[in-house]
């Protein structure tokens, strides 16, 4: 409707009607705007639930995935040498037959079990990454080599291993036990 003058005539304009007062777009009325905010709520509501329920779910699996790596860690510590000392049961087993029948076998027998029981510790550190180091003839390097002595030697360069007193042994790399040598010097004593 056009806004009337005191004069009678219109400006044109069309009055301004209170909300939901009989327009057509407005079909439903403040009732059914507010039942629809209300189920849009409910609705909401509902996704909240299910999402917090997925949350404390995930959080849940992730505390339990959490202590089982742990106890996994803590039962790798405390059993890691189980595989080593399960191999070395056999060497102990040949070393105890070597020593119950040392009173009665004859060196050849005893040699041959030894050599035996060598071979199969021999067999274990080849099977866990452990290697012998045998530095003969070698520059010496005092990261893998511990001097036990100079030696004089016309026959050999100075710094050289001229003699390996003790093996090292290295495990996957890293040193276990560094090879005690006999070190080549000048023979001039320099």
């Amino acid at each position: 409707m056009a806004e009337a003058r005191k004069d009678g005539s219109s400006t044109g304009q069309p009055e301004a009607q209170p909300k939901g007062s009989g327009d057509a777009a407005g079909a439903g009325g403040p009732v059914e705007e507010l039942e629809a905010l209300r189920a849009a709520l409910a609705t909401a509501e509902e996704g909240v639930r299910t999402q917090r329920d997925l949350y404390l779910r995930a959080a849940a699996e992730l505390d339990n995935v959490r202590k089982r790596a742990q106890r996994d860690i803590e039962n790798a510590h405390r059993y890691a040498i189980e595989g080593l000392a399960a191999e070395l049961l056999a060497v102990r087993d040949g070393l105890e037959l070597g020593v119950r029948n040392a009173g009665s076998a004859d060196v050849k027998t005893l040699v041959a079990g030894q050599e035996a029981t060598l071979k199969l510790l021999d067999r274990t550190f080849e099977k866990f990454s452990v290697k012998q180091l045998d530095p003969a003839g070698q520059r010496f390097d005092p990261s893998l080599h511990e001097a036990v002595m100079m030696q004089a030697s016309d026959a050999a360069a100075p710094n050289t291993v001229l003699q390996v007193v003790q093996p090292g042994f290295e495990l996957k790399g890293r040193l276990l036990r560094p090879a005690r040598v006999v070190v080549a010097k000048a023979a001039d004593g320099s």
